[in-house]
């Protein structure tokens, strides 16, 4: 299984349109999107930024929606985010939740 974690910076009073934006917009693209796992997307308190989370079957994937869908989802989140938000990707050495043990 392979993470991608997307770090982005909140406008402020940004919190409500941008759960809503999540969604309506985000999560309904990303089920669409092939290997597509789970989101995960924290805001911690203040509301300054977001943390989202996506977990995918296989990198090669992740990369694809990457390349693909994730440019109109950065320009459908435009009203709501500042910046350029930093992408990291990594394999998942362990989940109870998705029952992944370290290799």
């Amino acid at each position: 299984m392979f993470a991608r974690t997307v770090r982005m910076q909140l406008k402020p009073n940004s919190v409500g349109a941008f759960t809503g934006l999540i969604e309506k917009e985000v999560i309904p693209t990303l089920r669409k999107q092939q290997g597509f796992k789970d989101e995960i997307v924290f805001v911690p308190s203040g509301g300054k930024e977001a943390v989202s989370i996506t977990l995918w079957d296989q990198e090669e994937q992740a990369e694809a929606y990457h390349r693909g869908a994730y440019p109109g989802l950065l320009n459908a989140l435009g009203g709501v985010i500042e910046g350029t938000p930093q992408v990291q990707t990594s394999q998942v050495s362990n989940s109870t939740w998705h029952k992944i043990a370290a290799r």
